[in-house]
């Protein structure tokens, strides 16, 4: 039988994200960042490609992407309602992770495979900053999948995604648990 390490199952277990909008100063220096980053960067990665990278925003980052929001927003035909949504993100912004999904050229690795190593990164990403002691949330919305605010604002490559952005701070609320899947209903058991 194998030795648990309790304590860890019993955090995936209750782990609970914390909404971005209850998150405070202060949030991780460069130095705690730096740990939560490299704990994020032992995701599964298929052929050691490092099919992602990192953008920490902090500071001005945020009131800059905010405005261009707004003008990404306006020049889409996006209503004034889902600009405000898109902009509280970056108006409440303490400190955030953008995880870029950013595929190698590979004959023995395929992009969704590289894409699905992006999408561990940024749960990686979380969970180390719970375990930490943090609160955060993984978000994206439209600007996001903007490919003029990526670029812009961000400064992705041609190819370049953005998988989620992780916001990290010190959490004002604890947020009550969400109903969890059943289990039994999403399990399929096959013995032969």
């Amino acid at each position: 039988m194998p030795t648990p390490n309790q304590p860890a199952l019993d955090f995936l277990l209750t782990r609970r994200s914390r909404p971005a909008k209850t998150l405070t100063h202060p949030a991780p220096d460069r130095a705690a960042l730096q740990v939560l980053l490299t704990a994020a960067a032992r995701s599964p990665d298929h052929g050691k490609l490092e099919p992602w990278r990192f953008v920490a925003l902090e500071g001005g980052a945020f009131a800059r992407l905010s405005a261009l929001v707004a003008e990404r927003g306006a020049a889409l035909g996006r209503t004034e309602e889902e600009i405000a949504k898109a902009q509280s993100a970056y108006d409440m912004g303490v400190l955030a992770v953008v995880v870029v999904e950013s595929p190698k050229a590979s004959e023995k690795i395929p992009v969704i495979e590289q894409t699905y190593s992006a999408g561990a990164v940024c749960l990686a990403l979380v969970n180390a900053a719970l375990a930490a002691g943090w609160g955060a949330n993984w978000l994206t919305g439209w600007p996001a999948h903007d490919a003029g605010f990526c670029a812009q604002g961000l400064g992705l490559a041609p190819g370049e995604r953005v998988a989620g952005i992780i916001h990290i701070g010190t959490e004002t609320a604890a947020p009550p648990d969400r109903p969890r899947p059943d289990i039994d209903a999403i399990t399929t058991w096959m013995a032969e």
